[in-house]
């Protein structure tokens, strides 16, 4: 099954759409995206591994071709994409498997290693933040949002779901915009042009409080089960910094952390050196 086939699951009558590729036999790899996007940013590096890996890359609930109730039927928070995206992994089969994660998908990641870290055989963070020195000056108008969640500090966060805000998130940082593919970003901004999804990512940028408030717990989770880790990360990530990646051999002396001289959105420009990373990693 080297081709990629495009599915969905019902999981307790949620509709999760997700991406598959590679043998049902070869070691599963479950790859988690983040903020605006979905599993179509994994769209170069899945031909890249799926001679080695059962991958499997699914749209977060409220992201992409997946369900995206009212906000009046599903509470948009991350302990609900986690319990969406964990009942999916025992839908599908996925019992044991390395978890890829970047940006909103490293929370949902993370609790899915918390509550069963017996199915976690390695983890990738690409972009991935768990530690507040990883945490940039651009969160601050979100921050202000977290310590007043007013309409006022809401409606400024408004600037973040733009499409120029969009294509500014995938070209920051990048040494030429001009090789960074438009269709990803504008594919974001088509589902972030859909009826509700604005106030859908305004609750997501409120709840990321509580994700940074389970940072501690996410680091013991990494001392005391010290999973296989690899952290990939584009150096010039305006969200993101360098030393949150860095921050992860301090609770996993044996995390594998390489950076590369890139942006946010690092597979745009770099899906073939994180692949050969990964095959590296993961060989081992």
């Amino acid at each position: 099954m080297s081709h990629v086939n495009y599915r969905t699951a019902d999981v307790d009558g949620f509709n999760v759409f997700y991406r598959e590729a590679g043998s049902p036999g070869g070691p599963k790899l479950l790859l988690l995206h983040g903020f605006p996007s979905a599993g179509h940013m994994f769209r170069d590096l899945i031909p890249l591994l799926a001679d080695k890996f059962h991958i499997v890359a699914p749209d977060l609930p409220g992201f992409g071709q997946s369900d995206m109730p009212p906000r009046e039927a599903f509470d948009y928070t991350f302990d609900s994409i986690a319990g969406v995206i964990d009942r999916f992994t025992e839908v599908i089969g996925f019992d044991r498997y390395a978890v890829y994660v970047f940006d909103y998908g490293a929370p949902t990641g993370f609790r899915l290693a918390l509550k069963h870290p017996e199915r976690i055989t390695a983890v990738i963070s690409q972009n991935g933040n768990a530690y507040e020195e990883g945490l940039s000056d651009g969160w601050t108008p979100i921050k202000a949002y977290w310590r007043d969640p007013s309409q006022a500090n809401r409606d400024a966060l408004r600037a973040f779901l733009t499409p120029e805000t969009t294509r500014w998130q995938y070209t920051h940082g990048t040494s030429d915009p001009l090789v960074v593919s438009p269709d990803g970003q504008n594919l974001d901004n088509y589902y972030m042009a859909r009826p509700g999804a604005h106030d859908v990512q305004l609750d997501l940028f409120g709840d990321y409080k509580s994700n940074v408030a389970l940072y501690p717990t996410f680091q013991n989770y990494f001392r005391i089960h010290q999973p296989p880790f690899l952290a990939v990360w584009g150096k010039n990530d305006p969200f993101f910094l360098p030393p949150g990646a860095e921050a992860f051999k301090r609770d996993n002396p044996k995390a594998v952390v390489k950076f590369f001289d890139t942006g946010h959105f690092a597979l745009e420009t770099h899906a073939a050196e994180i692949a050969e990373a990964i095959r590296e990693f993961l060989s081992r």
